[in-house]
């Protein structure tokens, strides 16, 4: 396959991934600013600085208003991350490379995005009903993931597809429960409230695992509720999982046998993998939540880049000796 072409599909997939992930965000925010006492900070300026683009917020609004944070990053134009670009970005993706995806896939594509570019045009109307907008957009890109896998060839070209929503999911949702740092740290006498277990479960709505969750673990216990999103081996959107999936993408693709290496991609998925599977959520809290989340989002935008060098770059990255062979 060529290099532009893997690209292509892999950027498809991260900004296909990236408008859920943003729906999910608002609505999560939304969820948990019903819940919160009057007292507590404005979450939505919040928001914004959990995508890390609080500066470009404030170059272009001077009000960080609920509607203007709606609107950046739903529907600005010129703001790169908002829902609107992703998806314009993502729907141009797909038209270059509709001979390798299936007809029905790219008509979703197509009126995804058109549904989008609708809902930006009701301004005010959106921002009264964010609930059903996120909502649909999630139901919207469930099915984008369903197409891809009963009806496109499961070769190299749905491997990228693959990798690229699933490390986008892993980053965003270590993202997700930075919300709950950077919008709901509660003060000593918050823990274990009622208040508390509500903003938790909001988080566990937001990746739809509050059922799963609780199926496995019962009651809301924050601990519990982190390692669930992190490190649980069986929940589709924790961390570990999705950073499995991708590590199993690279491998499929290069026909390495796993707990090998091929090349640097294969060397710092397999590296993080490992130090997942052995991590303590003991040693994570005791760590800073924050601090490891924000540690382990540097390590998957390393692995993003190692993707770019080995795959997409014009001059290949020269692949690693393999140590371990």
């Amino acid at each position: 396959m060529l290099s532009r072409v893997a690209d292509t599909i892999y950027w498809m997939g991260r900004y296909l991934e990236r408008v859920e992930n943003i729906a999910r965000f608002l609505d999560v925010n939304w969820n948990m600013a019903l819940d919160l006492p009057s007292s507590q900070q404005d979450p939505w300026e919040a928001l914004v600085a959990v995508t890390g683009d609080r500066t470009v917020f404030a170059e272009r609004y001077p009000d960080p208003s609920k509607e203007n944070i709606i609107h950046f990053l739903g529907f600005d134009p010129e703001y790169i991350n908002s829902m609107i670009n992703c998806l314009s970005k993502a729907r141009e993706n797909a038209r270059t490379i509709r001979e390798m995806m299936p007809i029905e896939m790219w008509e979703q594509i197509n009126i995804y995005y058109h549904y989008l570019v609708d809902q930006a045009n009701k301004g005010a109307t959106t921002w009264e009903n964010l609930n059903q907008l996120c909502g649909e957009i999630k139901r919207r890109s469930l099915m984008l993931g369903g197409l891809a896998d009963a009806a496109m060839d499961h070769d190299e070209a749905c491997l990228f597809f693959h990798m690229g929503r699933l490390i986008e999911r892993a980053d965003k949702t270590s993202r997700i429960l930075d919300v709950k740092y950077f919008v709901l740290l509660p003060t000593p006498e918050h823990v274990g409230t009622i208040l508390d277990n509500i903003q938790w479960s909001s988080l566990l709505k937001a990746t739809s695992g509050l059922q799963a969750y609780r199926h496995r673990h019962g009651r809301i216990v924050p601990i519990k509720v982190a390692q669930f999103m992190l490190l649980d081996h069986r929940f589709p959107r924790s961390v570990f999982y999705c950073l499995c999936g991708v590590q199993k993408c690279l491998h499929e693709i290069s026909e390495i046998p796993m707990n090998t290496f091929s090349n640097n991609a294969e060397k710092i998925i397999g590296q993080l993998c490992s130090e997942l599977m052995y991590a303590s959520i003991e040693d994570i809290f005791n760590k800073g939540l924050h601090e490891f989340t924000d540690q382990l989002q540097k390590k998957m935008n390393a692995a993003d880049m190692a993707i770019f060098d080995t795959f997409f770059a014009r001059v290949p990255a020269l692949e690693l000796s393999n140590s371990q062979q």
